[in-house]
This record gives structure tokens, sequence and C-alpha cells, in this order.
């Protein structure tokens, strides 16, 4: 059996915490096992403690990934938009669309994560500045918290009524809301 290089092993690890963030977002934490995020890279279970100390380090790392990734896009958005206020709209449309709402995993780690870490304080403090962090992209203060809520919680019941078209008037009333709160 051939050893990996340590290329290969920070490429390898990178590839678990993507899946692993993914996964948590699509199916929630306590329902992935450590197997299914190995399976789903294509590694064994025993690569998994060469890399991680325990499923625990992992959830947190890859909640801090996701909400990287996120502020990356935010910042990114800025620049591709030509400044905040038209990169605030652009959030709102694709953050309150119908792709949005029905694919978890790749979407946004505030939402994605809020309903593992609301019963489970173990990755608060991970999860608590990611959310800062977002909140304070959309607006200084309250106002950021306010429209950041307004659109995770509208993602949240949109998802939890997809199907109905209760769903797609949540998100309308919410896309009407949210660009309203930075005004």
């Amino acid at each position: 059996m051939s050893r990996v290089s340590q290329a290969e092993a920070r490429e390898n690890r990178k590839r678990v915490v993507e899946s692993a963030s993914r996964l948590f977002r699509e199916k929630g934490v306590r329902d992935v096992s450590v197997a299914d995020v190995m399976q789903s890279v294509g590694m064994t279970q025993g690569g998994f403690y060469k890399q991680f100390a325990s499923k625990a380090a992992l959830v947190d790392e890859a909640t801090a990934r996701a909400f990287s990734d996120m502020l990356r896009y935010l910042a990114a958005l800025d620049d591709d938009q030509g400044g905040h206020d038209a990169a605030w709209s652009s959030l709102i449309d694709s953050y309150l669309a119908p792709e949005a709402r029905d694919n978890p995993g790749s979407g946004c780690p505030a939402a994605g994560f809020a309903g593992d870490f609301a019963r489970d304080p173990e990755w608060r403090d991970t999860y608590a500045a990611g959310v800062r962090d977002m909140a304070g992209w959309i607006a200084p203060g309250d106002t950021g918290l306010a429209a950041l809520s307004t659109l995770v919680g509208a993602l949240l019941l949109a998802r939890a009524t997809a199907g109905s078209p209760l769903s797609e008037e949540i998100l309308r009333a919410a896309r009407k809301a949210a660009a309203r709160l930075t005004d």
C-alpha cells in the first residue's frame, strides 16, 4: 500500500470537508455518519481518523469552511455587481429562489446548519461567528441581523412548505421585505 504525499493528504482533507459540509446541510449532522462522508469521496472510514480526531472536529471544520466560502461568495458578489446595493439585491433574488430552497447542500450555511445547532450547542461558537460575519456583510448592527434573519427564516419556511403554493408565497413576500430592510 503506497503512502500519500502531503499535498495529496491536504487535497483529500479538503474534499472530505467540502463533502461533509454539503451532506450536513442536506441531511443534518446527526443523519450523516463518518462512513457516509468518506464513501462520498471514495475513501475508507479508516482514512478519516488519519485526518480528523472525531466527527465533532469535522463538523466544526465543515461549518467554518461553509461560512468562509459564503463570505468569499459575498465579497465576489460586491465586485461582480459593481457595488454593495446591487450585490444585496442580487443576493436577495438568488437566496430566495426556488433553486436555493430545493438545494440545501450547496446553499447558505446559516440556514443549512440552523436546525442542528439549535439542538446541539457544541458548534455554536463557529456558527455564531459565521452568522455575525454574514449579517455584517449585509449591513451594520441590527439592520444586518434583521435582514439575515428574514432571509434564513424565509428559506427555512419555504423548504418546510415546498411543494405547496405557500412556499412560493413565502419566497415572494420575503424578497419584498428583505429589499426594504436595508433602504
